[in-house]
């Protein structure tokens, strides 16, 4: 009976152990499918993640695109009101010359009035013509009277009008030769430098070399070129005799993109205000303000005429002549 006990009891833990191993399997199944449910989401989760990172990438290439836009519609609104300003001034251009060929057409309405009455006038001068016909004849015999003293007067003018144009011809050999000397020692002492050229009898810096863009302030590169101009020119200007009246012109030339600023409405105002810059800079440095003198011509006195990039970066110069009064 006992043994009867513990067999049933056995098998009552048989089968309890039975039952928790199928509940084992069971939840290890559960275990299972949940694993792949989880790695199927953590696929979608990484699928979501490399859509945002494009997304976010896509989004940053249009933000930088969108800034380039925004960038280039300001350029060319600032060229919009340049144009505007300039078909201002072509209307301006236009009524100022319909002015004149309106005032034109009524001076040659009284030019024609002027000529009937001189029609009228001429039979009156033909009359006085004869007279004076008969006073010249009169005068020519007096003056047959004088040839020898006025024969020698011409000589005299001749003689003096040769004198003048030998010393003319001198000062200018002169200047010349202080002009030689001048650009040489500029020559050596600035030596190739990109933007600095001798064109001629004319000294030219670009403007990139001495202003920033849209700029009338010279930079600190700038004011060290010209103040080696100065110095050479301080040493010149101690040789040249003082009959030679020297000056040093100091022309700003820009290029042909109009420009619209509160402090330079054109071209006109930058270009000049540039040379005026160098100017009162020279003077700083001891060149007397009476052998001075500054010019803007703004876009209008171009040396290259393609209207490239390369040709408007020639045009910004300011050049520096050295001349005679």
């Amino acid at each position: 009976s006992a043994l009867s006990d513990q067999l049933i009891s056995a098998n009552t833990q048989l089968d309890q152990m039975t039952a928790i191993k199928m509940e084992n399997k069971d939840l290890l199944s559960q275990i299972n499918l949940l694993n792949l449910e989880l790695d199927s989401k953590e696929n979608t989760i990484n699928r979501y993640q490399s859509t945002i990172e494009s997304a976010s990438l896509a989004a940053k290439a249009d933000k930088e695109k969108i800034d380039t836009q925004i960038e280039e519609l300001a350029l060319l609104q600032q060229r919009i009101s340049g144009l505007e300003i300039l078909k201002n001034e072509f209307e301006a251009k236009v009524n100022n010359l319909e002015k004149i060929l309106t005032q034109r057409e009524s001076i040659i309405s009284e030019e024609r009035r002027k000529s009937i009455e001189a029609q009228a006038q001429t039979a009156l001068m033909s009359q006085q013509l004869v007279i004076l016909q008969r006073e010249l004849s009169r005068l020519a015999e007096t003056l047959d009277a004088s040839d020898a003293i006025s024969a020698e007067q011409k000589a005299q003018i001749s003689d003096l009008g040769r004198r003048m144009n030998r010393a003319l011809a001198t000062k200018v050999q002169e200047l010349q030769r202080y002009r030689s000397e001048f650009f040489g020692r500029l020559r050596d002492i600035l030596g190739t430098r990109p933007g600095i050229r001798i064109v001629g009898d004319r000294f030219v810096f670009q403007s990139e070399v001495l202003f920033q863009s849209g700029s009338a302030e010279l930079e600190m590169e700038g004011r060290t070129q010209l103040k080696r101009v100065a110095n050479t020119l301080l040493q010149i200007s101690k040789d040249i005799p003082q009959e030679v009246d020297w000056i040093l012109r100091i022309d700003g030339h820009t290029d042909n993109l109009p420009i619209s600023t509160n402090e330079f409405p054109s071209n006109w105002e930058l270009s000049t205000a540039r040379a005026l810059s160098v100017l009162n800079f020279i003077i700083d440095q001891g060149i007397p303000p009476n052998r001075l003198a500054a010019t803007g011509f703004g876009q209008y006195q171009p040396i290259d005429n393609s209207n490239s990039i390369t040709g408007r970066s020639r045009n910004r110069r300011i050049e520096l002549k050295f001349d005679q009064r």
